[in-house]
């Protein structure tokens, strides 16, 4: 095995390592999270007014008056046997209504990125071609302000245009039964253009950045003394190493993306992982609400791990440096 080959195993295995590490940790705030909330379960399935004793008998039945440490440890051993426990709101099983909703925000968070990838990448290139000339200040300035923009306010200014006034969107992101792709795909696009909008932001300005100094780069210029065609230049050596990074950043922000769809799948009457999530927390559905933030978290932990690999497996030069 080449000491290069070596160096990513040995690179794959501490990221890995890191992850798990981060994953238990994620796991241990959610716990105390659930356990610092107001009520207990007993309580919100039985109702403000039922007797104490009988919340109290109920509590012992559902396992919450059991020791902090000894909960955890039960919740955890479940949840590695793919157990993610009973749900109080609906009396049913949390698994089923967790893979449900991560399946919708996940057809969300796709057509998120297939719009905000291909306007982000073409929109910092554009910029960096143009640097330092007015067009250049435009897209700088409208992808900084863009990031700043709560997904709220750009949410209902979206519906206010686009499905009040000029109604061309539907208004909800829920579809018909038995509805098709592309039926999906519309009431998708207005859902996903506030967090497009701010992503936007991100990926432009990495792509400018990344192509700023691949065309300030020592390779580029030997190109263009060799009198290859500008073409070829931008394409094969320009953009090509400009794109390295900008491509760990799409794939990181997948996690934001999917951590950050509260907000948008609330106002949009979605039932992804972020309603579900919001609403466990209003009904005090513990299992259901560690179930849910644990899942969004591991995404994006897996999503950083991906980032960070295809870091390392698209530059040479990190390469190189973890064989030293």
């Amino acid at each position: 095995m080449s000491p290069v080959k070596s160096a990513f195993g040995r690179f794959l295995l501490r990221r890995l390592g890191l992850s798990l590490l981060t994953l238990w940790l994620v796991s241990v705030v959610v716990f105390l999270g659930a356990q610092v909330l107001p009520g207990d379960p007993g309580r919100a399935i039985l109702g403000p007014l039922a007797d104490a004793r009988a919340v109290a008998a109920l509590n012992a039945e559902l396992g919450a008056d059991r020791p902090p440490v000894e909960v955890y440890v039960s919740w955890v051993g479940n949840m590695l046997e793919g157990d993610m426990g009973q749900s109080y709101s609906y009396r049913a099983p949390v698994a089923p209504f967790v893979g449900d909703a991560l399946v919708k925000s996940l057809k969300l968070v796709a057509v998120i990125f297939v719009i905000v990838v291909p306007l982000g990448i073409g929109g910092g290139v554009l910029a960096a071609l143009n640097a330092g000339r007015p067009l250049d200040r435009i897209i700088s300035v409208a992808s900084l302000s863009l990031t700043v923009i709560p997904e709220f306010v750009s949410a209902i200014a979206l519906i206010l245009v686009f499905a009040v006034i000029l109604r061309w969107l539907p208004l909800s992101a829920t579809w018909p039964d038995g509805a098709g792709p592309l039926v999906q795909i519309e009431h998708l696009i207005l859902p996903a253009l506030p967090l497009v909008i701010v992503l936007f932001g991100y990926i432009a300005r990495m792509a400018r950045a990344g192509t700023i100094e691949a065309l300030s780069s020592d390779y580029t210029r030997t190109a263009i003394l060799k009198g290859l065609p500008w073409r070829t230049v931008l394409t094969r050596h320009v953009l090509r190493n400009a794109l390295v990074p900008t491509i760990a950043v799409v794939a990181a922000q997948t996690g934001y993306a999917l951590g950050g769809l509260v907000v948008v799948e609330t106002l949009f009457r979605y039932q992804g992982i972020g309603n579900l999530v919001l609403g466990a927390a209003k009904a005090k559905d513990f299992a259901m609400l560690q179930a849910g933030i644990l899942t969004i978290g591991a995404f994006f932990i897996v999503a950083t791990f991906v980032a960070d690999c295809l870091t390392v497996m698209l530059n040479p030069r990190l390469r190189a440096e973890l064989a030293r």
